[in-house]
């Protein structure tokens, strides 16, 4: 019995490596890498050997007579991509181990971030270079969007961390936490005690609507709420007011069908997550029912992955209907095969009178072609003004809306930015000057901050090697900037710049003491949601 891919994948590519009969694609040299919802393997061409499920770090990949529930129709999936995409499985040309030249000497490189990307990319260098390493973020504790924004239900998408676990005990890593560059340091000190730097600071702020009344309280953006029920210690407690009955989210990628999904789902099934506790109080007396995924454009052009939503189809206890339309009723009945508009088959088309209150039960409701023009309310939101493309519209009742249209990037002080395109000036992810276009020695940037918003997290390590091998590139032409001080000077410098600055130990003090916790209380781990709970905690492992 052949093997599919489930909702899980991650896209990091690590069954395609292992597969024997090379029947896993797209791989990462194929155009499609990369913009595919996931990764697919050919029923056909599959021998059973398993190796795939072993690499997986996310643990989605099964035999397809074990799928059940709503995994039974990623059988289907698997095989209907290569139908619709049919390949012979020819092996593309090899590649090898990147190594460096005799004689360079020891390198030392800065790694500004330590999310996916940051992760990947000291991955790379600690197994191909004999590079120290040192990891810097402007938190207490390590992760990036793999502790704070995959969703908390998603559990088995964060056991990437576990293929993570051999970095952060690498003997030849250094870790500096609770800095930030720009604030503490700057790049060019950075830059001084590292041959490279390399940014992976990903896209920390939010797009704007430009619309009136979207700075009333009751006004979010997407960013804020999956920080509150992820522990951001940046995001506080009472951040998110769960006091209204419809909530309206605007955009339809997978970050808002999270938000509508943690909003709407069982507490108790969030219970034996590592939600943020404050999150999960919240959510126990929340008097949310309904919410309203709000997209201007119809349903062929949905953002959400098709993994993602088939998951929400299959939400216990929540009803998903379409607000009916007339040119969405056109897309559905013309929608082709496996388009995004032929996820929608079957779902109820309704007349929602999103004026009234909502009525009894939980429902998500997909409102397709409705343009948001003004947020309103005396005082707070109550409302968010939309028009339909008809001449019509109204205003649909809510007493909180979250846009969630996109996250962007924020400039590095040091480093030249794109405003048009939120990152990072690039090429194969060394920094450019705009001006010239020339790289700028020893600076590189990888993830959001190097491509832009896109991509899931597995997409960061063909990202991650790419700039490795620029780097691999340039030490071995010698342009490499040869740095004026070494790693001792470095950490006496953070120290006296933050002297409540973590290290490794300090690190896995806070892992350990969160681990312990969610173990008394039978869940992954009870994580700390504020910087001082954080810096307590390193404080109180020691004795």
């Amino acid at each position: 019995m052949a093997y599919a891919i489930t909702q899980t994948c991650c896209n990091d590519a690590s069954c395609v490596s292992v597969c024997p009969v090379n029947c896993i694609h797209p791989t990462p040299d194929e155009p499609a890498f990369g913009s595919t919802d996931m990764l697919y393997i050919d029923p056909a061409a599959c021998i059973d050997c398993g190796a795939c499920a072993d690499a997986c770090p996310v643990d989605a990949v099964f035999p397809v007579d074990r799928l059940a529930g709503p995994d039974t129709v990623f059988g289907d999936l698997n095989r209907q991509y290569f139908q619709d995409h049919p390949s012979d499985h020819a092996w593309s040309a090899p590649t090898f181990p990147r190594s460096l030249p005799d004689g360079l000497g020891p390198l030392r490189v800065a790694i500004v971030g330590t999310g996916p990307s940051a992760s990947y990319t000291a991955q790379a260098l600690l197994r191909t270079t004999g590079a120290d390493i040192t990891m810097i973020d402007r938190l207490p504790v390590a992760g990036g969007l793999l502790r704070h924004g995959v969703a908390p239900d998603h559990q088995a998408t964060k056991r990437i961390a576990e293929s993570f676990a051999s970095v952060f005990h690498h003997p030849r890593l250094t870790v500096h936490l609770n800095v930030e560059v720009g604030r503490d340091l700057s790049h060019a000190e950075l830059a001084a005690h590292h041959h490279a730097v390399v940014y992976a600071v990903g896209a920390a702020a939010d797009r704007r609507l430009g619309l009136p009344g979207e700075d009333l309280p009751g006004s979010l953006p997407a960013t804020t709420v999956v920080g509150w029920y992820n522990a951001d210690p940046t995001v506080p407690a009472d951040a998110v007011d769960l006091s209204a009955e419809r909530v309206v989210v605007i955009g339809n990628g997978n970050v808002a069908v999270d938000v509508a999904r943690i909003l709407l789902l069982d507490p108790d099934r969030l219970a034996a997550t590592d939600i943020a506790d404050h999150a999960l109080t919240a959510l126990r007396t929340s008097r949310v029912r309904e919410v309203v995924l709000l997209a201007r454009r119809g349903p062929e052009q949905a953002a959400w992955t098709r993994p993602e939503f088939l998951a929400l189809r299959q939400l216990p206890g929540v009803e998903l209907v379409v607000a009916d339309h007339p040119e969405v009723r056109a897309a559905l009945a013309d929608a082709a095969p496996g388009s995004k508009a032929a996820l929608l088959a079957g779902l109820p088309l309704e007349t929602v009178d999103t004026a009234a209150p909502p009525r009894p039960g939980k429902r998500i409701v997909l409102r397709f072609l409705a343009t948001p023009t003004a947020l309103v309310g005396d005082g707070r939101v109550e409302g968010l003004r939309v028009e339909d493309g008809r001449g019509g519209g109204g205003t649909v009742a809510a007493g909180l809306v979250v846009r969630s249209i996109g996250y962007r990037g924020v400039p590095v002080p040091g480093l030249p930015f794109d405003a048009d395109t939120a990152a990072v000036p690039q090429r194969a992810g060394r920094v450019v000057d705009p001006a010239t276009g020339e790289p700028l020695p020893g600076a590189y940037v990888v993830g959001w901050a190097k491509r832009g918003p896109s991509g899931g997290i597995g997409a960061n390590r063909a990202c991650a090697q790419e700039t490795v091998d620029a780097f691999l590139d340039d030490a071995a032409a010698g342009v490499l900037p040869a740095p004026t001080g070494g790693g001792k000077e470095l950490a006496r410098l953070v120290r006296s710049r933050r002297p409540d600055a973590l290290g490794l130990r300090e690190l896995r003090a806070i892992d350990r003491t969160e681990r312990d916790l969610g173990r008394a209380a039978g869940r992954p781990r009870i994580k700390f949601t504020t910087v001082p709970a954080l810096l307590a905690a390193t404080r109180q492992r020691r004795h």
